[in-house]
């Protein structure tokens, strides 16, 4: 989806972004910075450009409805249209971060903009905008060979980023497309990088459709199915992967044919429809009945679709297949067991 063969640096600016409901400062630079060094130039690129790996992390674009209202949205379009601005609007940026990170909990940070060129996005060279802030220093420990003396001092890891957002010069009428990183954990403090300073929505795309309706469909399985009706552990597992078999095996998703040939059963339809209303409300989500199925929103869901039956702490049953050749029963000791019918072993 990106790829950086041909990407380099065209102007990198830094400031210090303090908490402001704290008192600490904004301290802001008067000019870029210079990057003459060949190997530090490197060094640079790669922690701009690796955090950007799972196919989720694009699916971002700037605020919906009026984007243009969007601070960010339109800091990068001046960015992008008059590039001689850069220092200027990374000035601006800084100081938006620092108005919309108040809570007090939040971290200080170094706030890094950098303009990138030659970025192949989705097949499509463009130059992107990058942000980030590096909350946390690292240790780090050096040998002076001279003397043999050990040191240590604290810096910025280029291997361990906290926060950061790539946006691409493309899509420009629906908002930019954007990429996000947020290392940082789910608190509400937390959620002020992509909420309150980048205002970004997920895209309406054939990842975030087949990515959010998995979630249903496995949430409805795990938690909602057992409250209305008599369904055994290896049932469930059994819609589990009838769910992520049809996303396999199709190349675009048609909601009632999936119902019908996962769930079989009228009152199972009719119960899922209901929770899937339900669901779709309560987390605001907007999906389509009928869109193109994405393999790699696939491959990641089905991580987390469990297939293991497990049996107390001695035993996990994995079960990929027909459900039908396991037997559940109780022996006249009132033991449980399951009976497990085979051809080959390996």
């Amino acid at each position: 989806m990106i790829e950086y063969s041909n990407t380099s640096i065209e102007a990198l600016s830094a400031h210090h972004a303090g908490n402001k409901t704290n008192n600490e400062p904004l301290v802001l630079s008067d000019k870029e910075l210079e990057l003459k060094d060949t190997r530090l130039r490197e060094l640079l690129l790669h922690y701009f450009t690796h955090p950007f790996t799972e196919p989720e992390l694009f699916s971002f674009t700037f605020t919906d409805g009026d984007f243009k209202l969007n601070p960010l949205y339109n800091y990068c379009e001046k960015i992008f249209d008059h590039k001689q601005s850069f220092h200027k609007q990374t000035v601006t940026i800084a100081k938006h971060l620092y108005e919309t990170a108040v809570h007090p909990q939040i971290k200080p940070g170094d706030l890094f903009v950098v303009l990138l060129s030659g970025v192949n996005f989705e097949g499509q060279e463009t130059d992107a905008i990058g942000i980030f802030k590096s909350e946390n220093r690292h240790p780090f420990l050096q040998l002076d060979t001279a003397g043999f003396q050990l040191e240590y001092d604290e810096g910025i890891s280029i291997d361990k980023l906290d926060k950061a957002c790539l946006v691409f010069n493309t899509e420009k009428e629906n908002g930019y497309r954007v990429c996000v990183v947020d290392k940082s954990n789910k608190s509400v403090e937390a959620q002020y990088w992509k909420d309150q300073f980048l205002g970004i929505v997920q895209c309406q795309d054939s990842f975030h459709h087949t990515q959010q309706f998995l979630s249903i469909a496995k949430s409805f399985v795990t938690d909602q199915i057992t409250e209305e009706f008599e369904v055994s552990r290896p049932d469930q597992i059994d819609l589990l992967n009838r769910s992520i078999g049809y996303f396999k095996s199709h190349q675009s998703f048609d909601k009632k044919e999936f119902e019908k040939e996962v769930f079989f059963h009228p009152e199972i339809i009719q119960s899922f429809r209901k929770y899937d209303s339900g669901y779709r409300d309560q987390h605001a989500l907007e999906i389509d009945d009928n869109f193109d199925i994405s393999s790699q929103a696939v491959k990641k869901q089905s991580r987390v679709f469990k297939s293991v039956l497990k049996l107390d702490r001695n035993f996990h049953i994995y079960i990929h297949g027909d459900k039908e050749l396991i037997e559940r029963g109780v022996d006249n000791d009132g033991r449980k067991y399951y009976k497990i019918y085979y051809e080959e072993e390996s």
